[in-house]
């Protein structure tokens, strides 16, 4: 498999720019012979579908939900970058870009990064031009707040709903093409696989999870941006019906997996309460900023917090990294509250917890200003827990909110299959081996908005697609290979219900393939994920019909991909002997436990190839090449 970023060359600065004069354009009457699929509605899926369509392709959009308003999107709560620099603290362009390649490790792309931060002001300019009522400082100008891995303030928000803000102004844009008829609307529909015809991709098979009806659908190009594929741990802040099945699809077709091992740890969640649990909640990173993060000194000390005087409480970030204290990126605050309780110094009944603190914060600018900065946020923690936020410190604990990995695009945000693009979290391109607080609201926009509308006309321009509608052998056949493997799954009458495997996987995945691995480890997960894979092939219970809805089935083929996705995951973080970022080799790390790269050996995105049914994939490198950034040991002391 060849692995071509198509980067432009010549100085960072104008690299977009001069790329966007040289792509070959689509005129605007020709725009109206084609048709795009665009999978997924969230941020990066509906603004590529409204843009596309108001450009004048005719856009199909598909969405796993009721209504596209309900993407995962809809969860994000602290806030959007963009170096605006209304604070007057320094920030700018190449910051923003320097800011999001360090807090990735240098694992990145420096093309793709530093397009991100230069797009990250027009989204701004753009989402308030669509009504998004971001946050203002009494004179008018937008307010700015920090976030982890930043010493300025640049982070937008819309108190802690920032997400649904986002969303919904995408959401007008959508459905103004779908008044229009740009955009031809199909919600409730899982992809499940990806149709490929001459070596393009030409369409997608579907399951309508109303009717069960096994749907096809043809089209010129594929765009997927159908999120990340965190739910594999089975606990993470992502939504339930989050999944890999899509990109899965793809990886079977021709589209290289990049960097699967890249997951994101949040440190600020709320706890694991108990075995009943089918998600976990996340407290926003945008918290930070005024609350602080303690445990007690001493070991097993069980006392209530109130009772824990100053000189006996650790603020152990705020000892060890001073220069950012409590907003160091994401990795690095998950790893230190991990090892203030395997030090036996976690608070709460279960000893996984940290303390965030937000009496100080309360005392200095009283609870009015804290309750209108996070009064969401705190709302939603007193009602999950049942205790008040502003009375005693919150209990948090790292959890799977995120993933770096996703399937390999190049600069065109096309995969290694022509004809499919893959854009916002689904990918893997701009966050490295770790994603700074605030950044995924602004890829998902910057794709969706200001880059892949350029690069698919590039595309369009130069192919000569032959017509081909769902008639196609090809569109039967893949419809026949579906079916199959869904009276597969329904035939098997096992006893283990589909959670119940799902969950045993996602322990194999948290213990072996969490926080911190090791060669051991995760050569263990990968013989438990191959006998619990043959086990949920032999001892399943899908109940109910594949012929109506079915939302046992839905999770069956989900878990299904997932069992084959978790190994691939396993092998990527076994075969990359260093840390970086959030995967963090137990091997490899710096006398202060922090991540230890391997620049000589590892400095390259590792790629994955499907080899076929029952062989190990193949995996392909793409170096990365650092013209304008030096490569160093992170540091945030």
């Amino acid at each position: 498999m060849q692995l071509n970023s198509n980067v432009p060359s010549g100085p960072l600065e104008g690299k977009w720019d001069r790329y966007k004069f040289d792509l070959k354009k689509v005129n605007p009457a020709n725009k109206r012979k084609f048709e795009i699929i665009v999978v997924g509605t969230g941020l990066a899926g509906g603004s590529a579908a409204a843009t596309l369509a108001d450009l004048g392709y005719h856009v199909k959009n598909f969405c796993i939900q009721d209504s596209p308003r309900r993407a995962h999107s809809i969860a994000a709560q602290g806030g959007i970058n963009a170096a605006k620099n209304y604070p007057g603290d320094g920030d700018s362009v190449y910051n923003l870009f320097y800011d999001t390649i360090k807090g990735g490790d240098y694992r990145a792309r420096e093309a793709n990064v530093y397009r991100l931060a230069q797009n990250a002001n027009a989204i701004i300019d753009h989402c308030v031009a669509t009504g998004v009522p971001f946050a203002r400082e009494y004179g008018g100008l937008h307010a700015n707040r920090s976030f982890g891995g930043a010493q300025v303030s640049r982070t937008f928000y819309a108190r802690g709903q920032t997400g649904q803000q986002l969303l919904l102004g995408v959401y007008g844009q959508l459905s103004r093409q779908i008044g229009l008829g740009g955009v031809e609307m199909f919600p409730r529909r899982d992809i499940l696989d990806i149709v490929i015809v001459d070596g393009c991709a030409r369409g997608v098979i579907c399951r309508n999870l109303v009717t069960g009806e096994i749907e096809s659908h043809s089209a010129h190009a594929v765009v997927l941006a159908t999120g990340g594929y965190d739910n594999v741990y089975f606990l993470s802040t992502s939504g339930m019906h989050s999944n890999v099945s899509a990109c899965w699809a793809a990886y079977k077709k021709g589209a290289a997996f990049a960097n699967p091992c890249y997951t994101q740890i949040h440190p600020t969640c709320i706890t694991v309460h108990g075995d009943y649990q089918s998600k976990l909640t996340l407290m926003s990173e945008s918290l930070r900023n005024d609350g602080r993060i303690w445990v007690p000194i001493n070991k097993g000390d069980k006392r209530s917090p109130d009772q824990i005087p100053e000189n006996e409480r650790d603020y152990y970030l705020e000892r060890k990294y001073p220069s950012f204290g409590n907003l160091v990126p994401r990795d690095v605050a998950s790893r230190n509250a991990k090892l203030a309780c395997d030090e036996g110094r976690g608070v709460g009944n279960t000893g996984l917890a940290v303390y965030l603190d937000f009496t100080e914060a309360i005392n200095r600018d009283g609870e009015a200003v804290i309750r209108a900065k996070y009064g969401n946020l705190f709302q939603m923690y007193h009602k999950i827990t049942d205790e008040d936020p502003y009375k005693v410190p919150m209990k948090i604990y790292p959890a799977i909110h995120y993933v770096m990995g996703g399937t390999w695009v190049d600069y065109n945000l096309m995969t290694t299959r022509d004809g499919l693009f893959c854009l916002g979290g689904a990918n893997f391109s701009d966050h490295g081996a770790n994603r700074l607080g605030a950044s995924a609201l602004m890829q998902g926009l910057s794709d969706g908005y200001f880059v892949l509308p350029y690069t698919i006309g590039g595309y369009l321009a130069t192919q000569s697609l032959s017509p081909v509608n769902t008639s196609h052998q090809a569109f039967k056949d893949a419809e026949k290979q579906l079916s199959e493997k869904l009276n597969k799954l329904m035939n098997i009458k096992g006893k283990r219900t589909v959670d119940d495997i799902h969950k045993e996987l996602g322990l194999i995945m948290w213990d072996y393939c969490g926080m911190a691995r090791n060669d051991a480890g995760l050569k263990t997960a990968i013989q438990k994920i191959q006998a619990l894979r043959a086990e949920f092939w032999e001892n399943v219970d899908v109940t109910g019909s594949s012929k109506d809805f079915n939302q046992t089935l839905e999770k069956g083929y989900r878990l299904a991909d997932y069992l084959e996705f978790g190994e691939l995951l396993a092998r990527d973080a076994l075969t990359r002997q260093e840390s970086c970022g959030g995967h963090f080799r137990e091997e490899s790390q710096t006398e202060e436990n922090e991540a230890k790269r391997d620049d000589e050996n590892f400095c390259h995105v590792a790629a994955w190839e499907y080899a076929g049914e029952g062989k190990d994939p193949i995996r392909n490198t793409e170096p990365l090449v650092f013209e304008s950034v030096k490569l160093t040991q992170r540091s945030y002391k």
